[in-house]
């Protein structure tokens, strides 16, 4: 599964820098000097990176290639990401990265099954976003009192819903 770390923006300067939109926790790792970096669209790249800087908050980077404002202006619009099988498993066994989460077969703690997890959303509070079997998207707070157990050996996400969590859709 591709992950994107980044979306190319702007170009800054003349001499081909671009303003990247950062999508990921690590930024020093992903786009280090040297780094090649695939692209959606894929005939955009691979993207190695020359130079990567901080400049008033935003990253810049210099591409081997891009040599040019025009060059760079080319590339506005263009997805950098990795394969999620190149990332390494977090280290806290409670912690968990959105790939793992996505895809997910939902059931309640009685084993009913819920829907599927189709994205995970950050917004203050994380909340996981399932897709019920009946279609409906139900937002599930991602906290361990309301999910209780991940098995991702097994695909499995436990729920265990307060009264009203799960009831979007039925019939009264």
């Amino acid at each position: 599964m591709q992950l994107v770390v980044g979306r190319i923006g702007r170009p800054h300067g003349v001499r081909g820098e671009v303003t990247v939109e950062v999508r990921t926790d690590d930024p020093e790792l992903r786009f280090a000097p040297g780094t090649a970096l695939a692209t959606d669209p894929a005939d955009a790249g691979p993207l190695v990176v020359e130079r990567a800087r901080w400049h008033t908050g935003v990253l810049l980077l210099a591409l081997a290639g891009i040599g040019d404002r025009d060059a760079a202006e080319e590339l506005r619009g263009t997805m950098l990401v990795v394969d999620s099988a190149d990332i390494p498993p977090l280290d806290d066994p409670d912690e968990f990265h959105d790939h793992e989460l996505v895809g997910l077969s939902v059931v309640t703690t009685e084993g009913e099954p819920v829907g599927e997890v189709t994205n995970v959303l950050h917004h203050g509070q994380d909340l996981l976003v399932v897709r019920s079997m009946s279609k409906d998207e139900i937002y599930v707070p991602f906290v361990k009192a309301l999910v209780p157990e991940i098995d991702l050996g097994r695909g499995v996400l436990v729920v265990d819903a307060p009264p009203g969590l799960l009831d979007l859709g039925k019939a009264e």
